[in-house]
């Protein structure tokens, strides 16, 4: 928790530097603020609520390429899996992003760490490389290495695709995703065996419609489907899941506010 207040001082500060450099450049940064509501909290395949809504704040600023993210999730009926403890509302995760991003021609690239800071558990941080290409479908690659306790590598592809919408700047907005993990750690191993787990792991397929509301508000209602995508992914999320499955079907709305 340290390292993460740390890191939170250390992005302000620099965030303060920027707005005051911007001035002099006679540009300004670029701030929004997110408030999602979700069935399900899903993460690189993984269940992380059980039948509860949950509800993912977000703020971003921006300048010069540079972001950083700060994002929380409150889940409305929390499960510690003790049935001797009731459900209850718990704020279980806060994630801070610091990220650079610079484009050469049509490639986007971007280098960034993640703090996760986690209820219960071993906080968490990763480091990240991406590569995206302004082309048809938005290719993108993306591979994060834990940094932290837990060394692994975990790379993503995706592609996606926004269709407009008549004249009114609203837009259908498809993706989809596929992941490879890849674990350097003796204690994260495939179910019944000692073997490292090194597999493909989860693919993502999802819809939304980006709906403006007037100039700074967006309305972004979506569905997604997260699915394994090996017999070891299936077996593995499936183990740590709430409800024993391994695949999953969940949606909700975002509303974000640009200024």
């Amino acid at each position: 928790m340290k390292r993460f207040l740390m890191a939170v001082i250390s992005a302000i500060i620099f965030t303060s530097g920027s707005a005051s450099y911007s001035v002099a450049e006679e540009e300004k940064p670029t701030a929004s603020a997110t408030m999602g509501a979700f069935s399900k909290y899903i993460w690189r395949g993984y269940e992380l609520s059980n039948d509860s809504v949950v509800i993912q704040p977000s703020l971003t600023v921006g300048y010069h390429g540079f972001t950083m993210n700060l994002w929380g999730n409150l889940d409305t009926d929390f499960d510690d899996r003790d049935p001797a403890t009731p459900d209850r509302k718990e704020w279980n995760e806060t994630d801070l992003t610091l990220e650079y991003a610079r484009k050469f021609g049509p490639v986007r690239m971007g280098l960034g760490y993640i703090y996760y800071a986690l209820d219960g558990v071993d906080d968490s941080e990763e480091l990240y490389l991406s590569t995206a290409l302004d082309v048809f479908l938005t290719p993108t690659l993306t591979v994060y290495r834990e940094i932290a306790h837990a060394p692994q590598w975990y790379v993503k592809f995706g592609v996606g695709h926004s269709f407009e919408l008549g004249r009114s700047g609203m837009s259908l907005d498809l993706a989809a995703s596929v992941s490879y993990n890849h674990s350097d750690d003796d204690a994260f191993t495939k179910e019944n065996s000692n073997e490292k787990y090194r597999c493909l792991h989860d693919g993502n397929l999802s819809a939304g419609l980006k709906i403006p509301v007037g100039k700074y508000l967006v309305v972004n209602p979506l569905i997604a489907y997260s699915f394994p995508l090996s017999d070891d992914a299936k077996d593995h999320i499936r183990a740590t899941s709430f409800s024993d499955d391994s695949d999953f079907l969940y949606g909700g709305i975002n509303l974000t506010l640009s200024f």
